[in-house]
C-alpha cells in the first residue's frame, strides 16, 4: 500500500532508454523512487553485458527521469576506462549538466590534443559548453559556447581563446556572435558578428575541412520590416578577410549602410512590383561611392493555364552613382536608365503511357524566352559587387547576364528550351528528367565585364540528363557543348549508389575547359561481419594534387560504436592537415575519443550514422 520495501539481488529494466542493470539490493521509497546498493547499468540487450557501469549506489527518480551514481566507473569488455565520485545522466533524451566523453586527437600541426566538454544545462532555453583544448606543441585553447532562445528571440555567441600560442608566438583568439530577434508589429533584427585574431586561426586550429576555406568573415547587422505587399531591409556590412600570402583574394566592398525596399500588388490581374535599393559603398583601395537603384515593373499574363503561359513584362532600370574616395576617373556623379522588356511562355504536355510503359506519366514542356534591352555605355561606371552570372539553366531565363546592379547587359536574345519528365504514378518520384536549352542573339551583346566574353549568335547548348532511375540508383548529370569552336566546355556527372542503409556510393566527376578536371569518389559499405568501411577521395586531375583523403572502419554493436578514421585536406596552397579520429561510442552514456562524424557526414554525402537506427522497444514499466 506504501510503494516502499526492499528487494534482494533484482535485475530492473527502465523502459524509458531501454536500460537495465542488477543490484545487490534494493530499497524502493515510493512508487518512482529506488535506490540500488552494488549496482550495474547498461543499455547493452540481456545477455551482452559489453560495457557496465558500476557503482556503489544508483539514485533512480522517475519523477524527474534523472539517475545519480556514487563512485561510478565505467568498464568497456571488463577494462576500467573512467571514473568519477559522483554523476548524474537523464534516463529519458532531456538535457542535463555535466561532463561530457574526452575528445581526444592528433594533427600534423598541432601534435596530439585532448578536449574535455563540461556541458551546463542553466534553462530549458539556455545552456552553455565549456572546451578547454589541449594541444601539445601549442599549448591550451579555451573554447566557449553559449546559446540562448526565447519567444522572441535568439542566438549564440562563441568566445575562444589560445593565449600564448608556442608555435606562432601569438595570443590567438576568435568572437562569434549570431542573434536573431522578433521586434514585433512586422519588425525584426539580426546581428552575424565575427573576428579573429590572425590570417591563419583556422587553418591551424580547425578541425574541419569547411573551417579551414574560410576567407570573408562577415560582420553585419540588420533591421527588416514586413507589411504585406511591402518589405524593406537596411543593413551594415563588413568584412574581416583572411588572406594566404601564396593566394591573395580581392578585398570586397563594405556596405554602410544599404536599404531595401521592394513593393508587389495586383492591379487589374496584372503584377505591379518595384524594387528599390540605396548603398553606400566602402573600400580602403578601390573608388568609394553610393548607389542608388530604382527598378519598376509590371507584368500582365495574357494566357495563364494549367497547360499553358504567356507573360510579357516591361520594367524599368535606373542607378545613380555619385562617388567619392579613391576615384581615378574624378567622375563625380553619373546616371544610367535602362527599359528592359521580356515574354515569357511555355506549354506543359502530359501523357499516361510513357516509353517507359504503363505506370508513368510522360511531360513534354517547350518554354519560350525572349528578353529586349538597349544597349547602354557603362565603361565609366565603377563595378561595386557585380559579376558575370554562371552559365546555366537557371540563368538563361533571367534578365540580367550579370549578378548585381553595376552592369546591365544589351539584349536582343531568344531561349529555347525543352524539358521531358518521366513520373512514376505511384509514389509521384520523378524516374527521369532531360532537358535541353539554347539562347539566340540577334544582336551581339556589347556590354561585358570580360575581354574575352563570347559575342557570338549562338549560345552554349546547355544538356542536363538526371532522375531517381531506380529504387537504389540516382543521376544527376549536364553537358555544355559550345557549337561556334565544336568542343565540350564542361560537363559534370555525379551518381549515387543507395541500396539499403549503410549501403552507399557516390561517384562523380567534373570538367571545365583549362580550369579544372576532378574525380570524386566516397562511400560507407559493410565489409564483414558487424565491420563497415568509409572512404572519400576528391582528386584534381588538373593539378595531379589530392584535395581531400578520407578513410576509416566502422564496428557497430548493439550498444556501442567503434570508429577508427584518417583525414588528410589542403587547407592553403601549399599546406595541409592530416588528422586521425578514433572515437569509442556507448550508446546513451558516453563518446570517448576523437569525434569523426562531422568530417563524415561533410566529406561522405548521404552518409547514415547506423547505431542511431531504430530498433525495437520493449515493454513499458519497470521489472
Amino acid at each position: 500500500d506504501t510503494n516502499t520495501g526492499d528487494m534482494t539481488q533484482p535485475e530492473f529494466l527502465l523502459s524509458e532508454n531501454n536500460a537495465r542493470g542488477a543490484a545487490g539490493t534494493m530499497h524502493m521509497a515510493g512508487s518512482k523512487n529506488y535506490s540500488f546498493i552494488s549496482a550495474t547499468y547498461t543499455t547493452c540487450p540481456i545477455g551482452k553485458d559489453d560495457w557496465l557501469l558500476k557503482m556503489s549506489r544508483l539514485d533512480i527518480d522517475r519523477n524527474t527521469q534523472v539517475g545519480v551514481a556514487y563512485n561510478a566507473r565505467v568498464e568497456f569488455k571488463g577494462v576500467p576506462l573512467l571514473y568519477t565520485p559522483w554523476m548524474d545522466f537523464a534516463l529519458d533524451n532531456s538535457r542535463r549538466s555535466g561532463f561530457m566523453g574526452p575528445v581526444f586527437g592528433s594533427t600534423n600541426s598541432g601534435g596530439a590534443e585532448i578536449t574535455l566538454p563540461y556541458y551546463w544545462s542553466i534553462a530549458p532555453n539556455y545552456d552553455a559548453t565549456f572546451s578547454p583544448r589541449f594541444i601539445s606543441k601549442r599549448g591550451t585553447q579555451f573554447n566557449n559556447e553559449f546559446r540562448y532562445l526565447q519567444s522572441d528571440f535568439a542566438g549564440e555567441l562563441h568566445i575562444d581563446a589560445l593565449p600564448g600560442d608556442r608555435v606562432s608566438r601569438l595570443n590567438r583568439n576568435r568572437l562569434a556572435l549570431l542573434h536573431s530577434q522578433n521586434l514585433g508589429n512586422g519588425f525584426a533584427a539580426s546581428l552575424n558578428v565575427n573576428h579573429v585574431s590572425d590570417n591563419a586561426y583556422f587553418r591551424d586550429l580547425s578541425d574541419s575541412l569547411s573551417g579551414t576555406s574560410q576567407t570573408n568573415l562577415l560582420r553585419e547587422g540588420v533591421v527588416s520590416y514586413t507589411g504585406g505587399w511591402w518589405n524593406a531591409t537596411a543593413r551594415s556590412q563588413r568584412y574581416q578577410t583572411l588572406q594566404d600570402p601564396l593566394a591573395l583574394v580581392t578585398v570586397p566592398y563594405w556596405r554602410q549602410p544599404q536599404v531595401n525596399v521592394n513593393a508587389q500588388l495586383t492591379v487589374a490581374e496584372s503584377n505591379v512590383s518595384l524594387a528599390g535599393e540605396y548603398v553606400d559603398f566602402r573600400h580602403p583601395t578601390s573608388v568609394n561611392g553610393q548607389r542608388l537603384v530604382l527598378n519598376p515593373s509590371i507584368s500582365y499574363p495574357i494566357l495563364s493555364q494549367p497547360g499553358y503561359y504567356l507573360t510579357p513584362k516591361l520594367s524599368v532600370h535606373h542607378t545613380h552613382y555619385a562617388l567619392g574616395d579613391n576615384n581615378s576617373t574624378h567622375l563625380e556623379g553619373s546616371s544610367r536608365t535602362v527599359p528592359i522588356f521580356s515574354l515569357d511562355s511555355g506549354l506543359m504536355l502530359e501523357r499516361s503511357d510513357s516509353f517507359l510503359g504503363n505506370g508513368y506519366m510522360q511531360t513534354l514542356e517547350p518554354r519560350a524566352y525572349y528578353v529586349r534591352i538597349p544597349y547602354r555605355n557603362q565603361m565609366l561606371l565603377p563595378n561595386f559587387d557585380t559579376a558575370q552570372a554562371p552559365f546555366s539553366l537557371s540563368q538563361m531565363f533571367t534578365e540580367n547576364r550579370f549578378l548585381g546592379n553595376d552592369r546591365i547587359g544589351d539584349a536582343d536574345m531568344l531561349t529555347l528550351a525543352l524539358t521531358s519528365r518521366v513520373i512514376d504514378d505511384e509514389d509521384g518520384t520523378e524516374r527521369l528528367r532531360v532537358a535541353l536549352a539554347e539562347r539566340f542573339s540577334f544582336k551581339p551583346p556589347q556590354v561585358n565585364l570580360d575581354e574575352l566574353a563570347d559575342s557570338n549568335s549562338r549560345s552554349d547548348i546547355l544538356m542536363t540528363i538526371g532522375g531517381k532511375m531506380t529504387r537504389s540508383w540516382r543521376l544527376d548529370s549536364q553537358i555544355q557543348y559550345n557549337p561556334n569552336q565544336a568542343h565540350t566546355e564542361s560537363y559534370s556527372a555525379a551518381a549515387r549508389y543507395n541500396p539499403a542503409v549503410g549501403k552507399l556510393l557516390n561517384l562523380g566527376y567534373r570538367f571545365t575547359r583549362n580550369t579544372l578536371r576532378q574525380m570524386d569518389v566516397s562511400s560507407q559499405w559493410p565489409l564483414f561481419g558487424r565491420w563497415h568501411g568509409v572512404a572519400r577521395g576528391n582528386f584534381s586531375l588538373q593539378d595531379n594534387r589530392v584535395l581531400e583523403a578520407l578513410g576509416g572502419l566502422e564496428y557497430n554493436e548493439d550498444c556501442w560504436a567503434l570508429r577508427l578514421v584518417g583525414q588528410s585536406f589542403a587547407t592553403a596552397t601549399q599546406a595541409r592537415t592530416t588528422g586521425i579520429f578514433i572515437q569509442l561510442e556507448l550508446n546513451d552514456m558516453v563518446r570517448l575519443g576523437s569525434d569523426p562524424l562531422a568530417a563524415l557526414r561533410s566529406s561522405v554525402s548521404g552518409y547514415t550514422k547506423l547505431n542511431e537506427l531504430p530498433s525495437v522497444k520493449p515493454v513499458k514499466g519497470l521489472h
